[in-house]
């Protein structure tokens, strides 16, 4: 097997990929760094490379999603080979399409068989397949199941209930001597994670997705005001100030080590919880996300895609490791070991995959009506609009305006950025 180097996506600004030798292929891929990805990634990569012959460098790219998507734009702007397999955001086909090889024509027109429809659907564009499925995903809520039943709580329901069971643990465990308890972390950033959280209060209060399927902008309504106003009043409360600045990774840090009753966040922080070195091992457990007064709970849609960028020199080479690290048993390693979402049907029924996270099954359901982000309806101007609206949440919850200025504000910004359409 070939030498594989991890190297900075920063450091790749005009430096070519070098060239076959022989009949071996050096690759680039980009494929996250958040929790186990990273390690995940390379396990992937080596056996791809240990199965071929060719080698493959993993690139270093930032962990918020915003900022990796301003790289990829940089690189793919400048028509440059410097990665050729490139993870995606489910919502990002759309924006990155014209920069992206079809995968049906190089993998075949069954090459997404067995993957969700959604996300196939999702990563097709004017029917051109730019991406391959590899793991999806939904916000979920983690509790502390052992301060709930030591303090006579079930795992709430609506996010009142959420308040205030999260206010009274944390009062009782700060009076036993635990100053450091938080009663809720979640992903407060100005970031796209702020919008995938936003969006699930504001849905599970029944305020809508921001921008409906046919276009048309909804924000600014009661219900959407009221779930940011509720939101706000967490902030020193129940959630310490610090979270205006998490992301995924701050809070299952204050979550993994003991100091948080509750936390937003995605599965893959179920296997890191588990694991040997973890504060809360086998005193966690995974439901739902609270709804509103008269909403139904609202998990947002996430996900990450593998594909190839059209300038790439080895367009066969790249489809193989991307056919093999989304496959059936890339994947089902990946779940087992990392909990990471198949987007493989039948891996929801295997014994082995249910064993290891047992949710899977139980919220099977929340993973496949997950509620999508407005890129499709939005294309290639939701940057922008994932951007108005997270920035306006946070200045929601840093106290700076109210729900209702919000929303409203909101409404203003992405008609100027519609204009007659999107």
């Amino acid at each position: 097997m070939l030498k594989k180097t991890l190297i900075s996506a920063f450091a790749l600004a005009g430096a070519a990929v070098s060239g076959s030798q022989a009949q071996a292929v050096e690759l680039t891929i980009s494929c996250g760094a958040v929790g186990a990805e990273l390690a995940l990634c390379e396990q992937g990569v080596e056996a791809w490379e240990e199965k071929t012959g060719h080698t493959v460098n993993i690139v270093s790219t930032p962990n918020s999603s915003t900022e990796r998507l301003s790289l990829y734009q940089q690189i793919l702007s400048a028509r440059s080979s410097d990665i050729d397999v490139m993870q995606i955001d489910v919502v990002w086909p759309g924006l990155l399409a014209n920069h992206l090889l079809d995968l049906g024509e190089t993998l075949g027109e069954d090459a997404a068989a067995g993957h969700f429809d959604t996300i196939v659907a999702n990563n097709t564009i004017d029917g051109r397949l730019v991406a391959m499925p590899w793991f999806t995903d939904a916000g979920v809520l983690y509790y502390r199941k052992d301060l709930l039943e030591e303090h006579g709580f079930e795992a709430p329901v609506t996010w009142e209930q959420l308040t205030v069971i999260a206010s009274e643990i944390q009062d009782a465990e700060r009076a036993a001597g635990n100053d450091r308890m938080w009663g809720y972390v979640f992903q407060g950033r100005a970031y796209e994670g702020l919008t995938c959280n936003a969006l699930e209060w504001i849905a599970s209060y029944g305020g809508g997705t921001i921008v409906d399927a046919e276009g048309e902008i909804t924000i600014d309504n009661a219900r959407a005001a009221e779930a940011l106003d509720l939101a706000a009043s967490w902030i020193g409360n129940i959630a310490p100030k610090g979270v205006l600045n998490y992301t995924e990774e701050e809070a299952r840090g204050i979550f993994q080590s003991g100091n948080a009753v509750f936390m937003r966040n995605w599965p893959y922080a179920w296997s890191l919880a588990q694991s040997e070195d973890s504060n809360v091992r086998n005193k966690v457990g995974v439901v739902k996300l609270p709804h509103g007064p008269d909403g139904e709970s609202a998990a947002t849609l996430g996900g990450w895609n593998l594909a190839i960028s059209k300038y790439t020199e080895s367009p066969e080479v790249a489809a193989d490791l991307v056919a093999f690290l989304t496959g059936k048993a890339e994947q089902k390693r990946r779940a087992i070991e990392g909990a990471y979402n198949p987007t493989l049907v039948s891996l929801y029924e295997d014994e082995e995959v249910l064993a290891a996270v047992p949710f899977f099954g139980t919220l099977y359901e929340t993973f496949t009506n997950a509620v999508a982000r407005p890129s499709a309806p939005t294309g290639d101007k939701y940057g922008r609009v994932s951007n108005s609206f997270f920035n306006a949440v946070h200045q929601v919850l840093s106290g700076e305006q109210s729900g209702a200025e919000a929303v409203a504000q909101v409404k203003n910004e992405l008609s100027r950025i519609k204009r007659r359409h999107w």
